[in-house]
């Protein structure tokens, strides 16, 4: 089994966050190269968003994120691998 680092997680989140931008709701695969494992979270989430108004502006910051359909696939050149990868733990690097 592939143990999902912390390092991961952070790849993971940011990768998400930067795909989900601005929107509300994001359905899509993400694929990519960390080390020597090819990874592929493919999802399917409901954001939710605060409304904060400053007087330099507006701001949604995201304050949860609810999973329709999630399935994160690694492959170490061998074929896939099962992995430990956490929704929720993914959840704690992105809000």
């Amino acid at each position: 089994m592939y143990s999902i680092s912390p390092e991961l997680y952070r790849q993971v989140a940011g990768r998400l966050s930067d795909a989900i931008g601005d929107g509300d709701y994001f359905s899509g695969a993400l694929d990519f190269v960390f080390g020597p494992v090819s990874c592929r979270l493919v999802v399917t989430v409901i954001v939710y968003r605060a409304r904060v108004v400053l007087p330099e502006g507006e701001r949604r910051p995201v304050t949860d994120l609810v999973p329709v359909w999630w399935e994160f696939r690694t492959d170490a050149g061998e074929g896939p691998t099962d992995n430990d990868f956490s929704f929720s733990e993914l959840k704690a690097f992105l809000l």
